[in-house]
């Protein structure tokens, strides 16, 4: 285990303002543009501190839905999903062209990536777009959408998140449920360690094995920084860096 490198990602540009204190704490992040949250200004001075971080850059397309930020399945066609989607991703890449930066990778919002995970016709717009954007897919293990984007040919990222408990079948906790949150940092650094082994302990204690590219801390966690600074000194002591 001693010199592993790990990805950790989170959602930015969603209002919180705490980016400047979050990048030096990770390597990848995904920018909300516009279906949930953000604008052409938020993304723009998002995208510059990330560069300055050198930070990997991802869309984090929603649905368009900012009443609900996104959190809530929304009743829409196909076809208007499809553009809605292309239009978010296409505000961010007209900036990182500008900044001449590539897009690293695609990470659907909230509501939208728990319910493509496992919906197959929501899954195929998603990937469609992927590949037409020729970039990666982040993607929850072992879900629906992560095995149609390989039989694609979509590069994908299999995605566990860090603050966040699981049921056995791997879907996560509902945040309606006390338990649905990982709080200490403790807590924390034993269930990321679970996951570097390939291992995740789901809330009925049965031990489930697991694989990652990409681990996600959520950005509108209001601990987000102190446990991401203690995650950070947990993981240097083994010989882990975040990187």
């Amino acid at each position: 285990m001693k010199n592993l490198k790990i990805d950790i990602n989170s959602d930015v540009g969603e209002g919180i303002g705490n980016e400047d204190q979050l990048f030096p704490l990770i390597s990848s992040c995904n920018i909300a543009c516009g279906g949930h949250a953000g604008n052409l200004e938020t993304m723009l001075s998002v995208v510059r501190l990330a560069k300055k971080n050198n930070l990997k850059i991802g869309a984090h397309p929603s649905f368009p839905d900012r009443k609900n930020f996104g959190r809530k399945i929304m009743k829409i066609s196909n076809i208007n999903l499809e553009k809605s989607l292309k239009n978010q991703i296409e505000s961010l890449k007209s900036i990182l062209n500008k900044e001449n930066i590539d897009l690293n990778h695609i990470k659907p919002h909230g509501a939208l990536y728990n319910f493509a995970s496992n919906d197959k016709e929501t899954a195929r717009v998603i990937i469609n777009i992927t590949k037409e954007m020729k970039t990666k897919l982040y993607v929850p293990y072992s879900s629906l959408i992560s095995k149609m984007a390989i039989e694609e040919g979509v590069k994908t990222c299999n995605e566990l998140f860090i603050d966040r408990n699981y049921n056995s079948n791997l879907t996560l906790v509902s945040r309606e449920n006390s338990n649905a949150l990982i709080e200490s940092s403790n807590e924390m650094f034993t269930h990321v360690h679970n996951i570097i082994n390939n291992k995740i302990i789901c809330i009925n204690k049965k031990e489930t094995n697991v694989e990652f590219d990409t681990l996600c801390i959520h950005g509108d966690n209001p601990n987000v920084i102190e446990l991401l600074k203690d995650l950070h000194l947990k993981l240097k002591k083994i010989g882990i860096k975040i990187i």
